[in-house]
């Protein structure tokens, strides 16, 4: 394998975790907070309803709520990880709903709080292509003059026809806007991605890659396209108008994506998960780590890692 030092050799991606551990030399670890936020594709200013995959429970943590104070959702959050893990530092991770979404006097209390802890490197928000004012701009643009500061963009999709079948209430336009708006402020960028959409082949999915190469983008999470209860995918699942991807055709998939992915580029997630109360489809009954595994060892089998196919390219040309 002949890839640069961000590529590890057992992993053969650039993972986030290595990443952190490079940049601030300690173990990092991301510690999830409900700032109370909604979503504008929501509360009717650019549509109703949400995706239609949205449930956040599927993936927020029983001690993230909004009535309960960051502080104290933090505390939580570092005492597991500190256990779990023997995290050193952290990442306040501003994940449910649009979390640029509100007066930027709200924004910057909660940001300022979360980063006013001594054990806190800097913040990781969740959001929206089309949430982010000039002023919280601005605002994240302070904080990173002393602090890791990412913003993490869902797009899922580069397929407008895609994004309006699933009431994503956004276009690709509006998601390199943002992208544009954000490059250049000392803020990192990450890009949220699903493959499994309804009528979504897998040559369409790997053109996304093909995209984050050409953005300054700093980071990826992928997961595959699942139903939770209360959603307008798990009534598609049951009426028999969507049909979940297998594992193999996913793991399949995640491979070809990473090779085309630039190794510059680290790899936050590679799988998607929800408790088994609210699961619906599919039923992969995997941990986060086995399915890392299951993508890593694919790539060993292959002969290949994160970007090799780019790599090709260049020696070609």
């Amino acid at each position: 394998m002949t890839a640069g030092t961000t590529i590890h050799s057992e992993l053969r991606i650039n993972s986030y975790g290595s990443y952190l551990r490079r940049r601030f030399g300690c173990r990092v670890s991301k510690v999830n907070v409900d700032g109370g936020f909604t979503c504008p594709n929501r509360d009717g200013s650019r549509g109703t309803g949400g995706c239609i995959y949205c449930d956040n429970s599927s993936f927020s943590p029983k001690e993230t709520q909004p009535l309960i104070p960051i502080e104290e959702q933090m505390a939580a959050g570092m005492e597991y990880h500190r256990s779990r893990l023997s995290s050193d530092k952290f990442i306040v991770y501003f994940q449910k709903y649009t979390n640029t979404y509100g007066p930027v006097e709200k924004l910057a209390d909660l940001y300022r709080r979360a980063l006013a802890h001594p054990d806190v490197l800097g913040i990781s928000v969740g959001t929206r292509p089309d949430s982010l004012t000039p002023a919280a701009i601005e605002l994240l643009t302070d904080l990173a003059r002393e602090h890791y500061v990412c913003v993490e963009l869902g797009l899922q999709s580069m397929d407008d026809a895609i994004l309006t079948r699933i009431n994503r209430g956004h276009t690709l336009a509006e998601y390199l806007d943002a992208v544009q708006r954000l490059s250049s402020r000392g803020l990192d960028i990450c890009t949220h991605l699903i493959y499994g959409f309804p009528g979504e082949t897998r040559s369409g999915f790997l053109k996304t890659a093909r995209l984050i190469a050409g953005l300054p983008v700093n980071s990826v999470k992928l997961h595959q396209l699942h139903a939770v209860e209360n959603t307008r995918l798990a009534q598609m699942y049951r009426d028999g108008s969507w049909q979940p991807i297998g594992i193999d055709e996913y793991v399949a998939t995640a491979c070809d994506f990473l090779e085309e992915l630039p190794a510059r580029v680290t790899v936050q997630r590679l799988y998607g998960s929800a408790p088994l109360s609210i699961r619906v489809a599919p039923n992969w009954n995997l941990k986060n780590n086995q399915m890392w595994y299951a993508v890593i060892n694919e790539l060993r089998r292959r002969g290949s890692w994160q970007g090799c196919r780019l790599a090709s390219e260049v020696r070609a040309a």
